[in-house]
Parts: structure tokens; C-alpha cells; sequence
């Protein structure tokens, strides 16, 4: 157990200070980190990958600071990478609860906001979520197939901050 220890020590260089850390040591954790990394993506929702929400986007940011700590050994490395599993745990209880409670999903994914009501733009909702009325205009064009807004039933700035168009007609 002792030659494993001193093998892992001067393998990824634990205890040894950050600037002389040599290339293959960095190297080295980089690999140990991106192993770690695959098994906590697996671990997590499918969807934190694709940031559907700010919580999602959230652990992204956060796993992503964390474990670039374990790589360049400005954090101890073992630490660090349990810190990224107890993050990613940490991520899937919480979406676990939100399933489970309406009001903690809100609380933690956003809701939906109205931005157009039967062909009228709620100003106050745009302006609240920052959506111009090019911006809005542009997911028409694109996702709608139409720049009549006399088209669109509703359209709502959903929880992942992109717009979805409801046609008047169910077109």
C-alpha cells in the first residue's frame, strides 16, 4: 500500500507545490479528472449538459471551476474531485425534490413567462426578461416560419430562456 501511495505522489505530484508541477504530472491528473468528469456527467441529469436552466447551467460552471483546481494543483487533488461528485449528488437531489414540488422547481428552474397573448406583445414581461422586440422577432422568423405576430397565439420565454411560439390555429 506504502509504493502505491509514493507511485500516486509522484505520479500526480501531490504535495508538491503548484509551479513545480511538471508537465506529465499535470498530464496526468488531467486524464484522472476527465475519467472523474465522464462518470459525473453519467451521474447527473442528462439535461444539466444541456443547461436547460440556470440551475443546470450552474453546476456546469461550478464542476467545471472546481475540477480545473484538481488539474492545475491549485486545490488538493483527491478533495477536489470528491467535491465534483458531491456537487453533482448535491445537483440531482435537488432536481430530485423539484420533481417532486412544484413551488421548489420554480424556485430553483424559473416558470414561464407570457412575452405574446393573442397576437399582443406584453411589454411588461419583455422588458422584465430583457427580450426585445428584435429578439422576439427573430425566434419568430426562425422558429415559428412567420413575422406576423397576429399569427402567434402565445409565446412564452420558457425556464431554459428560450422562446416557444403556440400558432393561433395550431398551425
Amino acid at each position: 500500500m506504502n509504493t502505491l501511495s509514493q507511485f500516486l505522489e509522484a505520479l500526480l505530484g501531490l504535495g508538491v507545490e503548484t509551479k513545480d508541477l511538471t508537465f506529465m504530472q499535470c498530464s496526468a491528473r488531467g486524464v484522472i479528472v476527465f475519467a472523474a468528469t465522464l462518470v459525473m456527467v453519467r451521474l447527473s441529469s442528462k439535461r444539466s449538459l444541456s443547461e436547460k436552466t440556470a440551475f443546470d447551467a450552474v453546476l456546469i460552471v461550478i464542476i467545471a471551476s472546481v475540477l480545473a483546481r484538481a488539474i492545475n494543483g491549485s486545490a488538493p487533488f483527491f478533495p477536489t474531485l470528491g467535491t465534483g461528485f458531491v456537487l453533482v449528488v448535491l445537483h440531482r437531489l435537488l432536481g430530485a425534490v423539484a420533481y417532486y414540488s412544484h413551488g421548489f422547481g420554480i424556485l430553483i428552474k424559473g416558470k414561464p413567462v407570457v412575452l405574446v397573448q393573442n397576437g399582443k406583445l406584453q411589454h411588461k414581461n419583455m422588458r422584465l426578461n430583457h427580450i426585445s422586440e428584435h429578439d422576439l422577432q427573430e425566434d419568430m422568423r426562425l422558429d415559428a416560419k412567420t413575422e406576423d405576430l397576429s399569427k402567434i397565439k402565445v409565446a412564452r420565454a420558457e425556464r431554459s430562456g428560450d422562446i416557444s411560439f403556440i400558432k393561433v390555429g395550431g398551425e
